[in-house]
């Protein structure tokens, strides 16, 4: 996350009502929205393990 309290975690991270709660406002325009759009899509149906284990497997250098 680019700003805010929140400013240095991966998005995925993000709490899950903090993800809700900018859904129900309306997701910005351009690519932090879409990532955060495709955060929220995974945080609704239980997919957000997908994201970690891919995390793991691909540690950054």
């Amino acid at each position: 996350m680019p700003f805010g309290i929140y400013e240095g975690r991966y998005l995925i991270n993000l709490l899950e009502y903090y993800v809700v709660w900018y859904s129900n406002k309306g997701f910005s325009k351009g690519e932090l929205g879409l990532q955060l759009q495709l955060v929220y899509e995974l945080k609704l149906n239980g997919l957000e393990e997908l994201i970690r284990n891919i995390k793991k497997r691909y540690p950054k250098p």
